[in-house]
């Protein structure tokens, strides 16, 4: 039985950022997250829904590995400092935030699990950041057991017992995610270069958890890409696409 409990309080600027993040992250207008998967859907527009959602796997890989190696290889930089240096580095934990909203949104519209309201996309976007040790609490609440939680949660659950267990999973989300995040945000320090490893090596295993996270949550790819999600229309989807991929919001 899940315990509604009081707002986490974060002690920290790793995870105030995170949190803030992804209060943003949730709000990420749905026709910028279609752009997103139709834009990918055209560079390959034979491929599977397993082959699509590797691919929105990869371009989310790529993105937050090369934006940790830019902050790590800034925050290094003998002329930054180190209190300028973690600045960066908090900043770039919560770019990787709304990238990971953006891929997990993306691929629920694949799994044609199309989500705008706030509260459930919150609840699928800790679960899966926190990943396994989160699914209890969820499942408890969908009413069904094992790991593919992702389609009850958006589609069943009423709101209301889906915002206790985003308290629930706020108080988690900062003990052990932000924990992580703050411990990579310090290795973004390192000079000598290693920053920039650092932070493209764990953003790029942060990224790979939240993959194996979501496909977890959300179960095997359906058999058919939905048909809306096949628009051959590149002129307004375009520059959203860009957008995300940035790691910057787009309203509606």
């Amino acid at each position: 039985m899940v315990t509604a409990t009081d707002e986490p309080t974060e002690p920290n600027a790793v995870a105030r950022t995170l949190l803030k993040g992804l209060d943003k992250s949730v709000q990420i207008g749905r026709p910028a997250i279609l752009a997103h998967v139709r834009a990918t859907v055209r560079r390959d527009p034979e491929a599977s829904t397993e082959k699509v959602i590797k691919l929105l796997g990869r371009q989310f890989t790529g993105a937050v590995a090369a934006a940790g190696g830019a902050a790590g290889g800034v925050a290094a930089a003998p002329a930054v400092g180190l209190p300028a240096g973690l600045a960066l580095g908090v900043a770039d934990a919560g770019v990787f935030t709304t990238a990971a909203a953006t891929y997990v949104l993306a691929v629920a519209e694949v799994h044609g699990i199309p989500t705008e309201d706030v509260v459930r996309r919150r609840t699928l976007l800790l679960g899966i950041l926190i990943g396994d040790s989160a699914s209890s609490t969820i499942t408890s609440v969908a009413g069904r057991t094992g790991g593919h939680w992702g389609k009850k949660v958006v589609q069943s659950v009423p709101v209301q017992a889906l915002k206790n267990v985003n308290r629930v999973l706020g108080h988690n989300f900062v003990t052990k995610y932000g924990t992580k995040q703050g411990i990579l945000v310090l290795g973004k320090s390192v000079p000598f270069g290693i920053g920039a490893a650092i932070g493209a090596g764990g953003n790029a295993g942060f990224a790979q958890f939240t993959i194996r996270s979501t496909r977890k949550s959300f179960g095997p790819p359906p058999a058919e890409i939905p048909g809306h999600l096949r628009s051959t229309s590149a002129s307004a989807d375009s520059v959203v696409d860009d957008d995300i991929v940035d790691g910057e919001l787009v309203d509606d």
